[in-house]
């Protein structure tokens, strides 16, 4: 599905990614984790092209971004967001995403700039699923949301999930990681220091406090 291969990206002389591999099988949802800076965000943009690595090789059939900043049309509705998104051949339709995001048909008629930081969020995954993805890429979407609204977007992925699509999730909550995960990738500077099953990752707390724990 997707296969990262010995990355090597930068930011103009800065050797940001360092031989970073990773992959996403089908039907599974991998999360890629690491401190701030170790390098998701790059990975992210090298895989979708943003970014064109110096080296190395990514194969794919297809992706979706969520971005981090939403990219919600402020002026349009909901269902107008959604509309413009809308693909015959997706398995997923207007009335599908409704029954998967009720507050989205609650408030359908609501401008984008009025809805909550959740909502966005919500309006965001909705509208890249009505876009036929072959890949669901997450970049922090439980990000200064509230813990009810994380719940709700914990089901969705869940779902999401159920449904067969796989995902790549850059996500810093690691309660969310652990619901969800098939599998974990863990960066720091820019290189996979850790990889394993969702099992192994959660029965070895070393690893959490070597890569993830903030510095005191």
């Amino acid at each position: 599905m997707l296969i990262v291969e010995n990355i090597h990206s930068y930011y103009d002389k800065s050797h940001v990614l360092e031989g970073v591999s990773l992959r996403v099988n089908p039907g599974e949802l991998v999360t890629l984790l690491g401190r701030n800076g170790a390098g998701k965000t790059t990975t992210l943009r090298s895989i979708l092209g943003i970014i064109c690595p110096r080296q190395g090789q990514i194969h794919f059939n297809g992706q979706a971004l969520v971005p981090e900043n939403r990219g919600i049309f402020r002026l349009l509705t909901v269902e107008e967001n959604l509309r413009i998104a809308v693909r015959k051949t997706s398995r997923w339709q207007l009335e599908d995403v409704y029954g998967m995001f009720p507050r989205l048909k609650e408030r359908r008629r609501n401008a984008g700039h009025a809805l909550s930081g959740g909502e966005q969020q919500m309006l965001a995954i909705a509208r890249a699923l009505l876009n036929d993805p072959k890949l669901l890429i997450l970049d922090e979407p439980t990000e200064g949301l509230a813990p009810v609204i994380v719940d709700e977007l914990v089901k969705i992925l869940r779902k999401v999930k159920d449904d067969g699509l796989p995902v790549l999730l850059v996500e810093q909550n690691l309660m969310v990681c652990d619901k969800l995960a098939d599998r974990h990738y863990v960066l720091e500077q820019g290189r996979v220091v850790y990889e394993g099953s969702a099992a192994a990752f959660r029965a070895d707390p070393t690893i959490k406090n070597r890569y993830l724990a903030l510095s005191a």
